[in-house]
């Protein structure tokens, strides 16, 4: 099969314009991950979520966007990845503002799913771009260093951005940020930014569609009804063996399909299912992070939405700077010993944060461990990608790229969802400081996430430094 062939750019390409738009749209749909995490007390009140239900905020959108990426991912294949981004951001534009118009639970909830299907289209193309747009070399190398500390810090970079809008304007402006944002890369991507060749043939894998994305947010929806009713709900039970069918029903279609949404192939090398693994778990934790501690700081510290952002900025830089000194790190180290020395760093704050006394201060409670969680954090993100991406063929490179951005998305979704589960499970049983005990007992949950992640990429036999 010929691939179809697209016209380049009509103007000169400028390397750091086409960069612009490429690290503009990938931190945008990950702000979007984090940046209604300060502001979700307000939306709460202001819109009437419980106090487990404002976990959906956040929830609805990862599950969207990691259920649907590998779908992106095809139709990036198909429609070329400049005209995938391009549509993907406008899409996201559009539900940022119904997001930000909302009056309700459910138009703000609707806004979310569509922010996150937008995202799924938009995602998968990025690194491709970077692969395509900047020559081999120390150019596309640079290009990947920003791409990589970008993406790593965007989570953090999210909290100080919706603390600072929820404190000087309104939480409704966390979604009118993104229209500025979104026109420049509109503008800018068409003229500066190459398209990619169109392969034709094969269908959508729509039966793989169905059943991986509705059996992830049955998942999804089982662990949530376990945080507000208990292990004994029908709803969650029932949710649990749908996730269970539905899920088995998606691993026998993949199979089975002539062009699926995964590759099987790509899990056959051990080092790249081992680095898989790792994004799943990561994130799990991660994810509970950002949200617990940002709850932490406004209900029981009594931070304010541009204090508590603030709180996060010695992390971001802190991640931004590993980030950018990771690639050397790789070169001299190898991706394995530079992964689990970052990982150990990331757990020992993770762990400090589990030890959290209620009373205590931001300076000898949660600076610290915050710092070290950044440093930690900006070590792993790179040689991760890197022993994902070594190796594979350039047919598969699209498959791959979207299935490490799937599994971050989906792991933190589920892990999300199962420290809501304990969370829950601790507010119900009461006490005069059920909800600081809660918090912590999601965290603990978060550090046990990254233990795992450690034990897996400790087992990984080293095989070159490169």
């Amino acid at each position: 099969m010929t691939p179809a062939r697209t016209p380049g750019p009509t103007r000169r390409h400028r390397p750091l314009l086409a960069l612009s738009a490429i690290v503009g749209a990938q931190l945008m749909l990950l702000l979007d991950v984090t940046v209604v995490n300060v502001a979700i007390p307000g939306i709460g009140d202001d819109l009437g979520f419980s106090t487990t239900g404002r976990s959906w905020v956040v929830n609805v959108y990862i599950l969207a966007f990691g259920g649907l990426l590998l779908l992106g991912s095809r139709i990036g294949d198909l429609i070329g990845r400049r005209t995938a981004l391009m549509a993907g951001v406008a899409a996201f534009t559009v539900a940022s503002v119904a997001g930000g118009l909302a009056t309700g639970p459910a138009t703000l909830l609707a806004a979310r799913l569509l922010q996150g299907a937008s995202a799924a289209l938009a995602a998968p193309s990025t690194l491709a771009l970077i692969a395509t747009n900047f020559r081999e070399g120390g150019e596309r190398q640079r290009a990947l260093s920003i791409f990589s500390a970008i993406s790593g810090a965007g989570s953090s970079i999210g909290l100080i951005l919706g603390g600072a809008l929820t404190e000087w304007a309104s939480w409704r402006w966390i979604f009118f940020v993104n229209i500025p944002i979104g026109a420049a890369i509109l503008l800018l991507a068409p003229r500066h930014i190459a398209e990619t060749d169109r392969h034709r043939g094969g269908r959508f894998d729509i039966s793989g569609t169905i059943t991986g994305t509705l059996g992830i947010s049955s998942l999804v929806y089982a662990f949530i009804r376990v945080a507000e009713h208990g292990w004994g709900d029908g709803q969650a039970i029932g949710g649990f063996v749908g996730a269970v069918l539905l899920l088995a029903a998606f691993l026998v279609n993949e199979t089975r399909v002539e062009r699926p949404l995964v590759v099987l192939r790509l899990f056959a090398d051990r080092s790249r299912v081992i680095a898989y693994s790792c994004w799943f778990l990561l994130p799990a934790g991660m994810f509970g992070v950002f949200y617990f501690v940002t709850q932490y700081m406004e209900t029981v510290s009594g931070f304010s939405p541009l204090r508590t952002g603030a709180a996060f900025l010695p992390m971001t830089l802190l991640l931004f700077a590993a980030a950018r000194t990771a690639p050397r790190a790789v070169a001299r180290f190898g991706p394995k010993r530079t992964a689990v020395c970052g990982l150990l760093v990331g757990l020992t704050g993770m762990l400090w944060l589990a030890t959290l006394d209620p009373g205590e201060a931001y300076v000898s409670g949660l600076a610290g461990p915050l710092v070290l969680v950044g440093l930690g954090l900006g070590f792993v993100t790179m040689p991760l990608t890197t022993m994902i991406l070594s190796g594979v063929e350039p047919r598969d490179a699209g498959s791959a790229s979207g299935l490490l951005q799937t599994f971050q998305q989906i792991g933190g979704t589920l892990g999300l969802s199962v420290q809501v589960t304990v969370f829950g499970t601790v507010v119900r049983h009461g006490g005069p400081d059920a909800f600081a005990h809660g918090v912590i007992a999601a965290l603990g949950t978060a550090a046990g996430f990254a233990v795992l992640a450690c034990v897996l990429l400790a087992t990984l036999r080293v095989r070159n430094r490169a």
